[in-house]
């Protein structure tokens, strides 16, 4: 039995139903195979989403067309802002979601999508012909056939659960693991690594005493990582904070050796960024305690997740030290902590449109990529989801800059860069950060979802509004002045700031670091009349407009090797006078342009210079490169 689709995604976790949709929504004839209809979309680690960068890929994703954003605003139970006393670069959402009304949602969404066909089979092996992609045979030995296939696989390939020295061919959740796929991807000669990722106990909330932590409740105001979602209405719910203990750090060490990730038990590299409690604990000796969030994972169940105790320690030692942790006394474990290997491949055998450079059609996505988080793993579902389509096509690639937002950061870190560990992105990642705010990425984002087909009129209509209306009101405030009067100068005496002596545009008032956009608005009846997103957008760029014109004459400079292209299949190991760690680097990842090649590790600014004086003469003989 053989069944014809035009795009086949294998695997429904964030990265999969984001390469679904954007294929199916661009009118290619879609089938997304999982290996369990009953966990698409599962949040198997924390019941999260947002956070510093991340949130910024969430609001990206929205203006492009994805659905993580409208999934998240949906299933929300609490929602905040993170890093509100430091600027707008680093200022974050984050939203607890219910775990189970979230991979409900995104399974209707799947559902009625009318180009998308959703279907539970196990995928097995590939079928590859002259290094081209055709299809997928399943385990019942279906063959699907397609010439785009995305494989969003996640922690799936070769999955193995660790819990002390107890361990099980796995993926989360109990899942079955994809065994045969991965050696399908050996057979390929595709380049293999182990990396390991991991998660807390989720304990039951009516064991813990909430007298002895620190209610974390939601913002009051309303929020949403949708530009045109619904706010979130769902019941509220707060996390709580405590803290691990001298006790605590006492009964880890004294189990070290029980712990798979010192004993060698755990061979796959884990993440820098986000340890296990026995990592934390053993290099960070000099720390007395370490913070811990306790998280609702849902309405209609008491589970709570215990963020930033991951652990793949023995049941009995995570019983011991989590009721040596305030409020968690008398903590029953619901589902313990665990370790999770599996394989992946390096990113740097992918092009930046996520397809491999070896197999043409075959594109790779999510922690198969070698990536961590939720919002990393639709980013990317998306970038392969609309690039299919387009190669289809035959039309130009869609990639995102560095300069145009975090999911070009991300996707040329990947490429580029490569990475050793489960790859986090942060916002120190960026190096044009405040440009890649998320209160503006509708502005940066939301013309490309709107040429490729992802965002309708109305809303296109809706947005252009909307910037009209920013960029009217900041050029409105420049030249409004407020005239010196008594109940102005008495304001800005209690806000510890000059009191005016001749009149003074709103603008210049806004700059002043004593004040905000808030103060203005008892002297202003038109922006008192504006929405609070709107306000935001203008505050921060007038405030920080200096500082944006900076940045943007900074991206203009880096433009320009940005637009020197090389060819797809140049040479490198040829070209004298660059180091020979260059030109090995060069000849694998084979760079797009002067600038991808600048960023390479290993390439210094003196072999770029040696490149561009051979890119010049390649051009004057005329030859292609």
């Amino acid at each position: 039995m053989t069944f014809d689709y035009d795009v086949i995604v294998v695997g429904a976790g964030h990265a999969g139903c984001e390469a679904a949709l954007a294929a199916a929504r661009m009118g290619a004839r879609t089938l997304l195979l999982t290996i369990s209809l009953d966990f698409i979309a599962q949040l198997p680690c924390n019941p999260a989403m947002g956070g510093p960068a991340k949130s910024h890929l969430i609001r990206e994703l929205d203006a492009l067309g994805g659905e993580i954003g409208k999934a998240t605003d949906a299933c929300s139970i609490q929602m905040r802002r993170l890093n509100t006393s430091k600027g707008p670069a680093v200022q974050s959402l984050r939203a607890q979601v219910d775990r189970v009304l979230y991979l409900r949602y995104m399974k209707n969404i799947l559902e009625q999508e009318a180009n998308l066909s959703l279907k539970q089979a196990l995928v097995e092996d590939l079928v590859v012909e002259n290094q081209e992609i055709r299809g997928v045979i399943t385990e019942l030995g279906l063959t699907y056939t397609a010439p785009k296939v995305i494989l969003a696989t996640g922690t799936f390939l070769m999955g193995k659960i660790i819990i002390g020295d107890y361990t099980d061919s796995s993926g989360p959740d109990g899942l079955k693991p994809s065994v045969r796929l991965s050696q399908c991807l050996q057979r390929l000669r595709l380049p293999i690594r182990r990396f390991k990722t991991g998660t807390p106990a989720r304990v039951a909330g009516n064991s813990l005493n909430y007298e002895k932590m620190i209610e974390q409740p939601a913002e009051e105001i309303p929020l949403r990582f949708g530009f045109d979602s619904p706010y979130p209405t769902l019941p509220v719910k707060s996390c709580w904070l405590t803290w691990t203990t001298e006790e605590t750090h006492k009964i880890i060490r004294s189990n070290i050796h029980r712990a798979p990730l010192f004993s060698g038990a755990i061979e796959g590299t884990g993440p820098r960024y986000c340890p296990s409690i026995e990592d934390k604990v053993m290099r960070f000796a000099d720390k007395d305690r370490h913070q811990l969030f306790i998280e609702p994972t849902g309405m209609e169940t008491d589970e709570m997740y215990v963020q930033g105790m991951s652990t793949s320690l023995p049941i009995d030692v995570q019983l011991a030290f989590l009721r040596s942790i305030p409020g968690l006394e008398e903590v029953e474990i619901m589902r313990p902590g665990y370790a999770i290997e599996y394989d992946c491949i390096d990113p740097l055998e992918l092009k930046a449109t996520l397809e491999l450079k070896s197999i043409r059609g075959l594109y790779t996505t999510g922690q198969l990529n070698g990536t961590s988080g939720y919002e990393e793993a639709a980013a990317q579902g998306y970038m392969a989801g609309v690039n299919a389509v387009l190669a289809l096509r035959e039309q130009e690639p869609f990639v995102i800059t560095r300069s145009e937002g975090y999911i070009g950061v991300l996707i040329d870190d990947l490429i580029t860069k490569g990475t050793n560990e489960p790859y986090r992105l942060m916002t120190a990642r960026s190096e044009y950060r405040l440009l890649l705010r998320q209160d503006n990425a509708d502005r940066r984002l939301t013309e490309y979802g709107y040429q490729i087909g992802l965002i309708s009129e109305q809303r296109y209509q809706h947005f252009l509004q909307k910037i009209r209306l920013v960029d009217e009101q900041i050029a409105r405030m420049e030249k409004t002045f407020l005239p010196p009067s008594e109940e102005l100068n008495q304001a800005l005496r209690a806000a510890e700031t000059t009191p005016l002596e001749h009149g003074a545009s709103l603008a210049s008032l806004l700059r002043r670091p004593q004040l905000s956009i808030q103060f203005l608005l008892r002297f202003d009846q038109e922006l008192a009349s504006l929405p609070l997103e709107i306000l935001e957008q203008i505050e921060i760029e007038i405030v920080y407009s200096g500082y944006i014109k900076q940045q943007k004459e900074q991206v203009e400079r880096q433009q320009r090797m940005e637009d020197m292209p090389l060819g797809a299949s140049a040479e490198y190991l040829e070209i004298h006078g660059i180091s020979k760690e260059a030109r090995e680097k060069l000849q694998r990842i084979q760079p797009r342009s002067i600038g991808q090649a600048s960023r390479i590790s290993g390439v210094s600014p003196a072999d770029i210079s040696v490149l561009m004086i051979w890119l010049e003469q390649q051009r004057r003989k005329g030859e292609q490169v």
